[in-house]
């Protein structure tokens, strides 16, 4: 019978296993993003990277009706296919804008 520490390969081997294991399960995590009904929801901290903007910025736009989202009780989220409707929508191609 050997004696196994943690000097011994084997263990070491299984040792980075478990460390690679972890940080590909925390990627996973900080990536995921529930789907309810085929539909993701974005949080107002989602919506501010994806858009490179501010939370005062987001505000305005929820204020000026530029971007939908749904309030409950005092959490707001944001549909992802509406977002990227909006987008799409207000899409100006290259040498077409208004002077």
């Amino acid at each position: 019978m050997d004696l196994l520490t943690n000097e011994t390969e084997e263990i070491i081997a299984h040792q980075e296993m478990i460390t690679q294991l972890r940080s590909y399960i925390e990627a996973i995590l900080k990536n995921y993003r529930p789907v309810m009904n085929g539909e993701i929801y974005l949080s107002g901290e989602e919506m501010c990277k994806l858009l490179h903007i501010s939370k005062r910025t987001l505000q305005q736009y929820r204020d000026d009706n530029i971007l939908p989202f749904i309030q409950i009780g005092g959490r707001i989220i944001y549909k992802e296919s509406d977002i990227l409707t909006v987008l799409e929508q207000n899409y100006i191609a290259k040498g077409k804008h208004c002077l």
